[in-house]
């Protein structure tokens, strides 16, 4: 069963509350599908009555809020939080309540979408120079003598 949770939108304000990434990038909370279940572990007979652990999903590959640049960086990714489908999925379980499971499970996809936030910088391939070439010309010179005195025949009695 997915719910798609809304609680903090004003009913009297026209604009859905957003989870910001950065000064130029939020999330609609629409774009974000939260679902309650039972967390694992200890916990008493709370863990057992109530659906605390949160199961938050975002849509990488269909989100408006995202520029093609970033999409493509964050799809590229190899994590294991992300769907063949393009879709992130974190699992929060860490805290007793409800709320603050929420607020884990945000400030993690925050955080993942601000880590590929800047774009690498490409490799520009240099040359050698000319010292460089030749330390490593006389490196090769000097291993090659030693390899070479260790031939069948030289010996230490000599």
């Amino acid at each position: 069963m997915l719910v798609a949770v809304n609680r903090h939108a004003n009913p009297g304000s026209m604009l859905e509350p957003m989870l910001a990434i950065s000064p130029t990038i939020e999330l609609q909370e629409d774009e974000l599908v939260e679902r309650f279940v039972r967390a694992s572990g200890p916990g008493g007979q709370n863990v057992n009555k109530v659906a605390t652990a949160v199961e938050l999903r975002f849509d990488v590959k269909n989100s408006p809020s995202l520029a093609e640049p970033l999409r493509e960086r964050l799809l590229a990714r190899r994590d294991r939080r992300l769907t063949d489908d393009g879709v992130i999925v974190i699992s929060a379980q860490r805290f007793r309540t409800q709320e603050r499971n929420r607020e884990d499970a945000r400030q993690r996809l925050t955080a993942l979408i601000q880590s590929v936030l800047v774009a690498p910088k490409k490799r520009i391939a240099t040359k050698p120079g000319k010292a460089a070439k030749e330390r490593r010309l006389t490196g090769k010179r000097e291993r090659s003598q030693v390899k070479r005195g260790r031939g069948s025949g030289w010996s230490h009695e000599a």
